[in-house]
């Protein structure tokens, strides 16, 4: 995947505008960068539609919707969800060339109580939620979309809530229908992802 130039400086602007530049630097981390990689590399294998309309949910700062934007999957429109509001602007920075084209946006939002209209819905932060709080967000989200989720078995970190132990353990917690499911091994963790649409629908 080649990364536009004017993209990375963007992302540095990102970092040095940041009021915790250690916080936002998190984002890109060998572990978080190939994480992202991978999912856009599986998701333009497993989704043909063109001009896809993408929600990501738990978007952070930003970074995996800039990556979608630079992979070769068709794109019309990104939003990028996420409950912490210091996240908002470091996202428009990192993702600046897209929207002065109109084709994103940041929103600050607790995940569970967010949905709007997409053909592709992306959650990375499953660890995140307890599984009510999933169960309710899945529940909100559109039938007819593809769902791309993903979580690990880091927990070691306070704030991981609901990880999982292997891909099986995940694939229960997911109700979620896969067309694809896989692992992919970092230093401290394994993260899993599963690609599919709701179950029962």
């Amino acid at each position: 995947m080649k990364v536009d130039i004017q993209d990375v400086l963007f992302w540095m602007d990102a970092i040095r505008n940041s009021d915790d530049k250690y916080r936002t630097l998190e984002s890109f981390w060998k572990g978080q960068i190939n994480s992202k990689i991978w999912l856009a590399n599986e998701l333009r294998v497993n989704y043909v539609n063109d001009d896809a309309r993408i929600v990501i949910y738990g978007g952070w700062n930003g970074v995996l919707a800039s990556i979608l934007f630079n992979s070769s999957l068709s794109i019309q429109h990104i939003t990028s969800v996420d409950i912490d509001e210091d996240c908002q602007e470091t996202a428009y920075t990192v993702n600046k060339n897209y929207e002065m084209a109109g084709r994103f946006n940041a929103v600050t939002a607790d995940m569970c109580a967010y949905t709007e209209p997409a053909d592709i819905v992306i959650n990375t932060s499953c660890e995140h939620i307890t599984q009510e709080q999933y169960e309710q967000w899945l529940d909100i989200q559109p039938d007819d979309a593809l769902f791309v989720i993903q979580s690990n078995n880091y927990f070691e970190l306070d704030e991981h809530i609901r990880c999982s132990t292997d891909i099986d353990d995940f694939m229960r917690m997911s109700k979620i229908k896969p067309y694809w499911r896989g692992e992919f091994e970092t230093p401290k963790y394994t993260r899993y992802m599963i690609i599919g649409k709701k179950k029962n629908v």
